[in-house]
């Protein structure tokens, strides 16, 4: 119970006294910003499926990078790119429902990065998990210039594309009506989900980036009704999984992007669970008064 008995050594004294833990925080404020104003739409849309697809699709980019001595950022980008088109174009030709074809990528692209990593010796492998599970402890100020323009283009594309993504939330058609070009605001929204995972892999992970992208948004929708407040809640949320997450590992030894991660699903469930006794409560009420 040390983070009530001796609240300053446990909350703050870590951030002060360490470089790496002021980086990481800077790191999962910035994946935090870009998760919410991103993930907001794929939670309203009823994306989740995509977007965990493309979290793990750009898996063979970082292998194929491993391999050529690439980037593996750039590799990640180039793979989710080349996802979202494909999606885009099995979308337009293809007489079968969406999600279908995004699992036939979903499929394809991990079957590509195990044929790529099982033809290797495997010796480069431990180095390809800090992808799968994230180094936010590693982070570098060139990471913290990346994550900083991976946040500055999603924020301009929400609000450069917003109207378009409210009105297709609800209506499709009516987005075309209203000449709002919904199969380009489509795209660019998944343009958007690509950045923030790719811009997250470092700090969260592969593996976790998909519980920053969906856990606080579906919180924000389970408080606030309006778009605009449920982006400042997803991030006042991920906000506290990434401090509380953090600290966690900091103090207990533990993975420092899967506390992170855990810490913003079990900020759901609370959330789920209280809204639900409170529904039960007030129908226990307006049973009785009736």
């Amino acid at each position: 119970m040390e983070f009530l008995t001796n609240p300053v050594d446990w909350w703050i004294q870590p951030f002060i006294s360490n470089g790496f833990m002021r980086n990481a925080l800077w790191a999962g404020l910035l994946t935090a910003l870009t998760t919410s104003v991103v993930g907001t739409w794929v939670v309203l849309r009823g994306m989740s499926f995509l977007g965990d697809a493309l979290a793990h699709g750009v898996l063979p980019g970082v292998a194929i990078a491993f391999l050529v001595g690439v980037d593996t950022t750039v590799g990640a980008l180039v793979a989710a790119l080349v996802m979202v088109g494909g999606i885009n174009l099995i979308r337009a030709h293809s007489p079968l429902p969406e999600d279908t074809s995004i699992g036939v990528l979903f499929v394809g692209f991990l079957a590509l990065v195990v044929v790529i990593m099982s033809s290797r010796s495997g010796s480069w492998i431990g180095d390809l998990n800090r992808f799968l599970f994230g180094s936010i402890i590693a982070i570098d100020n060139r990471d913290l210039i990346r994550q900083g323009v991976a946040a500055l283009v999603s924020v301009f594309g929400v609000a450069m594309f917003y109207r378009a993504f409210l009105v297709m939330t609800f209506d499709e058609t009516q987005a075309r009506l209203l000449g709002l070009r919904p199969r380009l605001a489509h795209a660019v929204l998944l343009a958007l989900i690509s950045v923030a995972v790719v811009a997250s892999l470092k700090a969260v992970g592969n593996l976790l980036v998909f519980a920053f992208l969906i856990a606080p948004p579906a919180t924000g929708t389970l408080l606030v009704r309006r778009v605009p407040l449920i982006m400042a809640t997803a991030l006042g949320l991920g906000t506290v999984a990434v401090v509380i997450g953090l600290l966690v590992s900091f103090h207990y030894g533990a993975a420092a992007g899967a506390s992170m991660a855990l810490v913003a699903v079990v900020i759901f469930l609370a959330v789920l669970t209280a809204r639900a006794l409170s529904d039960l409560r007030a129908g226990r009420h307006q049973t009785a008064l009736s």
